[in-house]
């Protein structure tokens, strides 16, 4: 599945609320501290992270393309 951004990045927390996988931002923050996120295929703690095009988060069996919208 593919995410178009139209900024240079999006952060981790706000990539996982977009996609309705949090609720809310503390949700987002408990499912990077449980480290069962992947970043480009490692597990990232950070829920600040920036993600920007070309990225790849995986979660719950599902991966997901940061795209550039034009």
């Amino acid at each position: 599945m593919d995410l178009k951004i139209d900024s240079h990045y999006i952060t981790l927390g706000d990539f996982l609320k977009f996609f309705g996988l949090a609720a809310t931002g503390g949700e987002a923050k408990m499912i990077v501290k449980s480290g069962g996120v992947l970043v480009n295929g490692e597990v990232c703690m950070m829920r600040g992270k920036k993600l920007t095009k070309g990225d790849t988060v995986e979660y719950d069996g599902h991966t997901y393309t940061i795209k550039e919208s034009k």
